[in-house]
């Protein structure tokens, strides 16, 4: 952070509000000077002290934001080296390749296929966000098709690749309304590749042949008044480019050097002969630290671990992963299909669901709100208690929808069942296995 807490602290109105949602100014400063508060929840800060308060909060790798619908992301924003530190944000952008010389209708095909890879996890929607057109030298006609054909038809953001300016140029002029990244600019082109960026506000890599040697491209960016820049030092190497990877990073968060304080760009597809090669590359850069991963094509073998990896090391890890409380159906329940209630961890829930799907008996599945424990943990400290469960069962609505009165509860919540009885008088609480696997069975002796 540019400033201290005690510094930030001079900069605020000192009343003492509590509007932020702590109880002194001095803490909300604290907490802005470690990444724990956002500026805009001081109501009273002056004009004049925002600008200097914004850098405090900003940080140390700026935040890019690459598209724009459905796929709009964002990379950077990071502010640790280590994931158990604090967290890591904007999870890595997963790219594949067209050449610009495509036939169309291989393109229609591709883009069939790659729509399709949509995976659910644990209540997600995972799917890659980006696709990099690639110059393949047959004219600025051809690659604007390609990338118009794509930011038209398709919800895939877009990586223009080429550093012919003119080319470059065309494919602006039909695509840039779905602010792509422009691929990239060097020692050579950046002066008017910049000015393509400024004129039509987009993000732009740099390309260079070493950390040191970004150095100065993105300081004639930034110069230029350019702010959304992505980092490519060329390496293809794969040592070196882990390397560069973890330089950069490291030279943004510890030494505080600005010029190096944006997400990175890595290209697999370039450091391998096959696509599972290109996968083990990839699953390195997701770790360590690319912000956007390149690959030369989607498949379901490659994509799918990939998103896994990338979904595990950007959940937060000190905050579980939840599902929302409330009423869900599995199958086709009717008012005489049995309901079961568990806890909001989502990993309890997808497991409970999917078994009670496996045994082909339709169900209520009701998700009380444990603040992401598991049944035992959540029992164990007073989150999933016989009292709330039944409070929670009268008010969700589940009585409108069946005609009986049984409630079937996890095995390991064996010792609630009274108290549950006790909130919900003439319902039967009935004691369901421990184990989810053990579910199918139970359900079809129901």
């Amino acid at each position: 952070m540019a400033l201290t807490g005690i510094q930030i602290f001079k900069l605020l109105p000192k009343t003492n509000c509590k509007e932020c949602g702590v109880p002194t100014c001095l803490a909300f400063a604290m907490n802005l000077a470690s990444g724990k508060a956002e500026l805009d929840a001081c109501p009273y800060v002056s004009d004049e002290a925002k600008e200097q308060l914004a850098e405090a909060s900003a940080p140390p790798i700026r935040p890019v934001v690459l598209g724009k619908g459905v796929r709009k992301a964002t990379t950077g924003g990071e502010t640790v080296l280590f994931r158990h530190e604090k967290t890591f944000f904007n999870q890595t952008l997963l790219a594949a390749t067209i050449a610009s010389d495509i036939d169309v209708a291989d393109l229609d095909k591709a883009l069939k296929v790659y729509n399709a890879f949509q995976y659910e996890r644990v209540g997600l929607n995972l799917r890659p966000e980006l696709l990099v057109v690639k110059d393949a030298g047959n004219g600025a006609e051809s690659f604007a098709a390609v990338a118009e054909k794509i930011a038209k038809e398709s919800e895939f953001n877009l990586v223009l690749q080429t550093e012919d300016f003119d080319v470059m140029k065309a494919a602006v002029e039909v695509a840039g309304f779905k602010r792509p990244l422009l691929y990239a600019a060097t020692a050579d082109n950046i002066d008017e590749l910049g000015a393509l960026a400024k004129e039509n506000d987009l993000p732009i890599a740099v390309k260079a042949d070493s950390v040191d040697a970004l150095i100065p491209l993105t300081e004639k960016l930034t110069a230029m008044g350019i702010k959304d820049i992505v980092l490519d030092p060329g390496s293809r190497e794969i040592k070196q480019a882990l390397e560069d990877q973890v330089a950069i990073r490291r030279g943004a968060l510890k030494a505080s050097n600005k010029a190096l304080g944006f997400p990175t760009i890595t290209f697999p597809c370039e450091m391998a002969s096959n696509l599972d090669m290109e996968t083990l590359i990839a699953g390195m850069m997701v770790a360590k630290y690319g912000g956007i991963v390149v690959l030369s094509d989607f498949t379901a073998e490659s994509l799918f671990p990939l998103l896994l990896e990338r979904l595990n090391i950007y959940t937060d890890p000190q905050r579980p992963m939840t599902v929302t409380e409330g009423i869900f159906e599995i199958g086709s329940p009717d008012e005489n299909s049995p309901v079961l209630v568990t806890t909001n961890f989502a990993l309890t829930y997808f497991i409970v669901s999917g078994e009670i799907e496996a045994s082909k008996v339709p169900c209520w599945l009701l998700i009380k709100d444990s603040e992401g424990l598991s049944v035992l943990t959540a029992w164990a400290a007073g989150k999933f208690g016989g009292d709330d469960v039944g409070m929670f069962v009268k008010k969700c609505g589940i009585m409108d929808k069946v005609k009986h009165t049984e409630l079937i509860i996890p095995g390991y919540a064996a010792a609630i069942a009274g108290d549950i009885e006790e909130e919900l008088p003439g319902w039967t609480i009935t004691v369901g296995p421990r184990e989810a696997a053990h579910l199918p069975a139970f359900l079809k002796t129901k």
